[in-house]
């Protein structure tokens, strides 16, 4: 047996080498300690509660939690003999938040050739390990669009079954590109390409019939969306621009079949025409929009397509560490960081938080709310509601997540301070509560 290299798991994607076996323990270990019925019943008496961003604060309130939802909301501090009670009388509390664009399966210091070592099974750990400081940081629902293979599959299902902890997680599985696109594996040489990445594992797909066929398949095997990739991308490892991708009458027949399927279409799209085609197409949501223009962003306020504009790039990776197409790239794009995000508040179109996490560093997606202010300029309240109201709105959840109210499930966080007037005490949220279930508590 090669027992040095079956020791070597995600090595590839962790900074500083292999996953350490006392860490996949603690991880493991952690999914027991909040195991489900370990917290039935559990009384919050908090300091201020932001129940749903963009309305009133409440003062001192008493949330009662049972069975994982929230039962009753109380003004001022209510005791309930026997039933545990937290005590966040000095803390601001909010509803769970949601990041709407992360890719668990890999992060920034990920190897454009970490699929020849990694199997499926680390893959799912390095997920897991990223869902778990995703949730930590208080994102207790995510919406994965594009990770490696099923394993992404398989975490979700894990958390929705209780195996394991971690945020709700909807995903699409695969983004769907063109061949040579950004989705479709290149920079690797033919051969290793072809074996690493066949034309069907990677969702590429040419003509209006082969595109429908991905979307059924994505279906076929549990996708909760579908992502796209209208146009080039930053990181993909290519010269060939940010232009538009998918032709017209492929991305017709995509957001078509999707529809047909009681699917929404999310399109990675960053190029001007793209985004305008896709928006043209019907898609539910561009994610990222980076050079929007103001007809584009009128276009999609009448037809009440979101934008989700990821500033992760603002965080990510420096130039230094990039391939020279890539860096050309990302310099290009954070010349106009922001201008999507002006135009959306300007023209009233509907925003979504998500970060990008996987290309920015997981566990730090709460940064993005002070970009969003900084670059926007949006206010804090706006922000916080994009990753709340807003974010459940787009995953179509709102009749359980988004706000705390009576009915809905028990996702709360707490932080230290006003986010309403200083958003940057969202980036050291102090306690994180989903289901109902206890995740971090820090007392300090």
């Amino acid at each position: 047996m090669d027992r040095t290299r079956r020791a070597a798991p995600v090595r590839s994607r962790l900074r500083g080498g292999v996953l350490p076996a006392s860490i996949i323990g603690a991880l493991l270990a952690g999914t027991a300690a909040a195991a489900p019925g370990s917290h039935e019943e559990l009384v919050i008496h908090a300091g201020a509660v932001i129940a749903i961003p963009g309305e009133r604060t409440l003062g001192p309130t008493t949330i009662v939690v049972r069975d994982r939802r929230i039962a009753e909301i109380r003004a001022g501090y209510v005791d309930f003999p026997a039933v545990p009670t937290m005590d966040l009388k000095d803390r601001t509390v909010l509803p769970g938040l949601i990041d709407t664009h992360v890719h668990f399966s890999f992060a920034p210091e990920t190897k454009l050739w970490s699929a020849a070592i990694d199997t499926p099974e680390d893959v799912a750990l390095f997920a897991f390990s990223n869902a778990k400081k995703t949730l930590e940081a208080g994102f207790t629902t995510v919406r994965d669009v594009g990770s490696d293979g099923y394993s992404i599959h398989a975490l979700r299902d894990a958390v929705n079954d209780g195996t394991v902890v971690g945020p709700r997680i909807f995903l699409s599985g695969t983004s769907l590109s063109i061949v040579g696109g950004h989705g479709d594996m290149s920079g690797l040489n033919r051969k290793t390409t072809e074996a690493l990445f066949p034309y069907d594992y990677t969702g590429a797909c040419t003509g209006a019939v082969e595109c429908a066929l991905r979307v059924r398949e994505a279906a076929k095997y549990g996708a909760d969306l579908i992502k796209i990739t209208s146009t080039g991308g930053i990181m993909s490892q290519q010269a060939r621009g940010l232009g538009q991708h998918l032709s017209d009458e492929e991305l017709v027949s995509i957001v078509t079949t999707a529809h047909g399927l009681g699917l929404k279409v999310a399109a990675h799209a960053h190029g001007g025409a793209g985004v305008a085609a896709s928006v043209r197409a019907g898609v539910d949501s561009i994610e990222h929009g980076t050079w929007l223009d103001a007809e584009t962003a009128q276009a999609m306020a009448k037809r009440g397509t979101w934008l989700v504009p990821t500033l992760g790039l603002l965080d990510a990776r420096k130039e230094a560490d990039a391939s020279p197409a890539v860096q050309a790239k990302m310099a290009e794009a954070r010349r106009v960081a922001g201008q999507n995000i002006r135009l959306a508040v300007q023209h009233k179109v509907n925003i979504a938080f998500g970060t990008d996490a996987g290309v920015s560093p997981h566990g730090q997606n709460a940064r993005q709310f002070r970009l969003m202010v900084e670059h926007g300029p949006m206010t804090p309240m706006a922000a916080l509601r994009s990753a709340t109201v807003d974010a459940a709105t787009l995953l179509d959840q709102s009749e359980s997540l988004g706000t705390i109210e009576v009915g809905k499930f028990a996702d709360i966080v707490a932080v230290a301070g006003d986010p309403a007037r200083d958003i940057t005490v969202m980036e050291k949220v102090a306690t994180v509560i989903k289901d109902g279930r206890i995740i971090i508590h820090d007392r300090r």
